[in-house]
């Protein structure tokens, strides 16, 4: 239980933080916010992690510029 916890308040900060280094408006909820922190730290942690889970800044930046990279997908791919 407090892994899954973990997992939505991390998303969220990391989706934020995506959302605010992101240039211009990226018009989505909260729900979805979690979602693309959720899904930049999954991208991140396939990239970047070679198999270590602890936490550290590289990691939490890696997210960051994933979950910026899943924007940058999904108004390619769905024209947002």
């Amino acid at each position: 239980m407090i892994n899954i916890l973990s997992a939505i308040i991390s998303g969220l900060i990391i989706g934020a933080l995506a959302r605010f280094f992101y240039p211009g408006a990226v018009p989505m909820g909260w729900i979805a916010t979690i979602l693309l922190g959720i899904g930049g730290s999954l991208l991140a942690g396939l990239v970047v992690s070679r198999g270590r889970s602890e936490f550290n800044g590289a990691g939490c930046f890696a997210s960051v510029l994933g979950a910026i990279v899943l924007i940058f997908v999904g108004r390619l791919l769905f024209g947002g």
